[in-house]
């Protein structure tokens, strides 16, 4: 039988592939056409955040602090991909949103599961894109020529079989178009953690993002448990783990809910993600979905290393919650 043994977390953010001096420049002139919200849900410029931030957040964003913190996300993010080697996967079922990259608003789908033999990464543009925010996001991309990466069509199959059978009425993708590549959710993973490693990869797909259909934190709790489930059902004997990808806060960072959901993470405290309040969710922070998933699927395992940035960024407290764990 097919044994889930490792569960993980990682934000996916374009700051973890953008560099030092992007941290300390060009997003200060970036964050103030990002979208950001209040706790109810409703829209904040950027102007009233500024206003509402301490008298003392300068410190905060040094270049001396900002240096310190982004020499920690790229610890820990060396850190992770250990973590993951060293799992020994067989099979990795990544949990990631898509930002309109294959899906689009006439057809949307609350959940999804890719069931191809393969998945593709696009190469990188040439020229690169001006823009530096368009061309850090190329980091996420091969070089040269697009990569097939390898799935795992058989388990893809006997989950989505099995999730319509838990009542979950999940869009099934077979394979990508012609001009298609997989989403940065999905292409941050294989660049980041797992060049070199012929783990087979489940891309799930969740729509954090976009009205009407997001899931709730609820459902997303229960669509992990059932991915448990599937999995240890599975025939074959090998090793499986489950990634969420992206999150955490963003793109106003809110320290109060990160260490909140990563504290349930490390309680296994379903009840309190389950209970999440969707208005909180907006944006970036939508992401945190897919956390929800991680933790429906960990079952008894326990937190064996996690680490969190604030990555803050400008005077308004913009920037992105940067978070990761590793439970066995």
């Amino acid at each position: 039988m097919a044994r889930l043994v490792a569960a993980f977390g990682s934000s996916h953010s374009i700051m973890l592939v953008a560099s030092l001096q992007e941290w300390i420049h060009n997003f200060r002139l970036s964050d103030p056409t990002m979208p950001f919200f209040d706790r109810e849900g409703g829209k904040l410029s950027f102007a009233q955040l500024l206003e509402a931030a301490p008298k003392d957040v300068r410190d905060l964003i040094t270049a001396e602090a900002i240096t310190g913190r982004f020499n920690e996300t790229q610890a820990a993010m060396d850190r992770m991909r250990e973590e993951i080697t060293a799992a020994k996967l067989d099979v990795l079922v990544v949990v990631g949103d898509d930002q309109r990259e294959l899906f689009h608003d006439w057809h949307m789908p609350a959940m999804g599961v890719y069931y191809g033999e393969t998945i593709r990464n696009a190469a990188k543009p040439v020229p690169l894109p001006e823009d530096w925010y368009k061309r850090a996001a190329t980091q996420r991309l091969e070089d040269g020529a697009p990569v097939d990466y390898p799935c795992d069509r058989a388990m893809a199959l006997h989950l989505i079989e099995g999730l319509i059978d838990h009542e979950f009425d999940v869009s099934a993708i077979s394979n990508l178009r012609e001009g298609e590549f997989e989403g940065h959710a999905f292409s941050f993973i294989h660049k980041r953690y797992l060049p070199g490693n012929p783990v087979r990869m489940i891309p799930v797909f969740l729509n954090t993002y976009n009205a009407p259909n997001p899931p709730t934190p609820k459902r997303c709790v229960k669509l992990g448990q059932a991915l448990a489930q599937l999995i240890a059902a599975y025939p074959e004997d090998c090793r499986v783990g489950l990634l969420a990808s992206g999150g955490l806060s963003h793109f106003a960072v809110d320290e109060a809910l990160d260490r909140a959901v990563m504290q349930a993470v490390r309680d296994k405290d379903l009840d309190y993600l389950a209970a999440l309040e969707p208005k909180r969710l907006k944006a970036g922070s939508s992401e945190i979905r897919c956390w929800a998933v991680m933790a429906g699927a960990m079952g008894q395992m326990d937190v064996q290393w996690d680490a969190y940035v604030p990555a803050y960024r400008t005077e308004a407290l913009t920037g992105t919650g940067l978070g990761f764990v590793s439970l066995r």
